[in-house]
């Protein structure tokens, strides 16, 4: 039988194996985030002994994960050795799932960008088979692309609108897009061997942010979504919140106004209907007297309504709306979870926040209670406009950071793990 221990930092009993997963997951992360690094300073920053540390890292070197990266000098004795994690060790896919393109990209293991495919959709309601294909096909072009074998690929992570019932296969309910539990990962399962991550595309933005962007640091943030819908993902003790069954963040889907707009989710009155891409943009239309906005395709549709801004009232009236609602909607989030920064992030986010982000912080200043709003900062999200593919890829990252190792089996969920403080 194997012998267990307790583990000082839970004060819940454990297997050796456990604490020996653990001190691989320890040293692997820190090496991660925070690396090159000495075995010396890894015994210094991860309070593990320093024949713990040899230990584990000599297996991580023999395993080829973790690389030489030069020396540096010490005091009085020998240089000591640096160490990172080999970013050529495997390769990472992120897919983001939109409203209007499925973009698949390619990464190696430290988050450098190797390849990106763009497949359109149209406009409407996506089918879910048609997804499927196009995430299956990215998978081809891109590895093609970098001249990389399939095998090469440690796991591909999914971002998609709506909730997502992780379970023995990964299920999608997306009231916004007609999806009602779609088996997105039995459907992309067909073309694809690599382990797959699915998750909701707000939630992998946010470990993106959490992990290298606007949200590096904080214990307690939000990182807001807005593109044609909206979401958020609620991080509090460094961990991300999902809720009792992971739908936690449907921030689009809070009340704004009674009675209000319809949403593309059959309610009324959602935050996504006013300041989501779609509903900015029906706005701007009936503003004008029904007249066909210039370009179809929304993140053109957006660009043209906040350049015409410049010139007319009406314009400006309505990115003014938009500000103010959002501002509103950010108060709310304040108030609920009292976070020390928000971030906001999307491709429409971004494209808002670029010009009006002054706005947004005095609207969302008249709606917040006072003392918390002061102890928030808001910001837009650093990583850009493609951050759900890129936090995507996060997710299989995530689970070998978590575990220490690599392979993993199909259908693991994604390790809860966030930057080690």
């Amino acid at each position: 039988m194997e012998r267990q221990a307790v583990d000082p930092n839970e004060g819940q009993r454990t297997t050796v194996r456990d604490v020996r997963r653990r001190n691989r997951s320890v040293l692997l992360s820190k090496l991660y985030f925070d690396g090159p690094l000495s075995r010396q300073h890894l015994s210094q920053l991860t309070g593990l002994s320093p024949a713990t540390v040899s230990n584990v890292v000599g297996a991580l070197v023999e395993e080829g994960l973790v690389v030489e990266a030069g020396s540096v000098d010490s005091d009085g004795g020998r240089p000591r050795v640096l160490l990172r994690v080999d970013p050529g060790y495997g390769t990472v896919i992120g897919v983001d799932v939109g409203e209007t393109r499925v973009r698949v990209e390619l990464f190696d293991l430290m988050m450098s960008a190797l390849a990106t495919v763009d497949h359109p959709l149209e406009p409407g309601r996506p089918d879910p088979a048609i997804v499927a294909g196009h995430i299956i096909a990215g998978v081809r072009e891109v590895t093609e692309q970098a001249g990389v074998a399939l095998e090469s690929v440690l796991g591909v992570g999914i971002g998609v609108s709506g909730v997502v019932e992780q379970g023995p296969e990964a299920r999608v309910h997306a009231q916004s897009l007609g999806w009602e539990d779609v088996p997105l990962e039995r459907l992309v399962r067909a073309g694809v061997t690599a382990p797959l991550f699915i998750d909701n595309g707000a939630k992998a933005l946010g470990q993106a942010e959490l992990w290298f962007g606007a949200g590096r640091g904080a214990n307690h943030a939000v990182v807001a979504l807005v593109g044609s819908g909206v979401g958020a993902a609620v991080i509090t003790h460094g961990r991300m919140y999902r809720g009792a069954t992971s739908s936690a963040g449907e921030w689009g889907h809070t009340i704004i106004k009674y009675g209000g707009r319809r949403c593309r989710c059959g309610a009324k009155g959602c935050l996504e209907a006013y300041v989501g891409a779609e509903g900015v943009l029906d706005r701007y239309r009936h503003a004008i007297g029904d007249q066909v906005v210039p370009d179809a395709d929304e993140e053109a549709g957006i660009a043209t309504l906040i350049a015409a801004a410049e010139t007319s009232r009406v314009a400006a009236e309505i990115l003014e709306e938009t500000a103010g609602y959002l501002g509103a909607g950010i108060a709310n989030l304040i108030n609920l979870f009292n976070p020390e920064r928000i971030v906001l992030g999307g491709w429409a986010g971004l494209a808002l926040g670029g010009r009006l982000l002054p706005r947004i912080r005095a609207a969302a200043a008249e709606h917040a209670l006072r003392q918390p709003f002061a102890q928030t900062a808001i910001e837009l999200c650093q990583i850009g406009p493609d951050a759900v593919a890129y936090g995507a890829a996060t997710l299989p990252v995530a689970q070998l950071l978590g575990r220490g190792q690599a392979p993993f089996g199909e259908g693991a969920e994604p390790v809860p793990l966030h930057e080690p403080a």
